[in-house]
C-alpha cells in the first residue's frame, strides 16, 4: 500500500473516531439516570424459563406503583431499597405457588448490560445499577426492562418520563437509530470493561 493510500485511510479512521467521541460521551451518561430491573432463570429448562416470566409478571403487577411520584434515580433507587424484602417476598412466593422450591435473592448492583432495544427506544451498553432479581442457580436466560423511568411498570402516577430525566442530546440518542454507533459504544464498554479487569 503507498504511502498516500496510508495516509487517507489513517485520516479517514481518525474522522470516524472523533465523530464517535460525542455520541460515545452521550451514551456514557445515560446509565447514571435510568435504574434497571433484570431477572435471572434458574436455568435455560423451557419450566425454568416460564417460572422467570410467572416472577416477572408477579412483581411487575404487585409493583405497579413502586415508582409512583419518583422524578430522579437517587429516588427511585431508594423506593427499590425500601421494597427489598416485599419485592423478594413477591417473587419466592410466586416460586412457591408455581411448586419449586428455588431460593429467590433481590439486591441492587451495578452491572453491564449490552445494547438493548425497548419498543422505539435503545439503552447503549453500559454499566447501569440495576434492581437484579436471581431465581435459584440465576444460571439460565435473564430478562431485563428499565424500572427508571418506568418503561417495564404500568404508568407510574406522577413519575418521571424518559423527557423528564433525559436531555434533548441523550433522548435523540435513544430514540434515535444509531444501530452501527451503538454497537461501536457497545465494543468500547466491553473494551473499556476488560481493561479494568486486567
Amino acid at each position: 500500500m503507498k504511502l498516500w493510500e496510508k495516509c487517507v485511510l489513517f485520516g479517514l479512521f481518525c474522522a470516524v473516531l472523533f465523530s464517535m467521541l460525542g455520541f460515545t460521551a452521550q451514551c456514557e451518561s445515560i446509565p447514571g439516570e435510568v435504574l434497571r430491573l433484570h431477572i435471572l432463570a434458574n436455568s435455560d429448562s423451557d419450566a425454568d424459563q416460564t417460572l422467570k416470566l410467572r416472577v416477572r409478571d408477579r412483581l411487575l403487577e404487585e409493583n405497579g406503583s413502586l415508582m409512583d411520584g419518583v422524578t430522579t434515580r437517587e429516588e427511585a433507587i431508594q423506593a427499590v431499597q425500601d421494597a427489598l424484602p416485599q419485592l423478594c417476598e413477591a417473587a419466592q412466593d410466586e416460586v412457591l405457588a408455581a411448586g419449586y422450591s428455588y431460593p429467590v435473592q433481590a439486591e441492587l448492583v451495578e452491572m453491564y448490560f449490552p445494547t438493548r432495544q425497548y419498543d422505539n427506544v435503545t439503552l447503549p451498553a453500559g454499566r447501569y445499577q440495576a434492581l437484579r432479581v436471581t431465581i435459584g442457580e440465576g444460571a439460565g436466560h435473564n430478562w431485563w426492562c428499565v424500572l427508571f423511568p418506568a418503561l417495564c411498570l404500568p404508568a407510574a402516577q406522577d413519575s418521571a418520563s424518559l423527557d423528564d430525566v433525559l436531555s434533548s442530546g441523550e433522548l435523540d440518542v435513544v430514540q434515535g437509530d444509531y444501530e452501527v454507533k451503538f454497537k461501536a459504544v457497545e465494543l468500547y464498554e466491553q473494551f473499556r470493561g476488560w481493561v479494568e479487569n486486567w
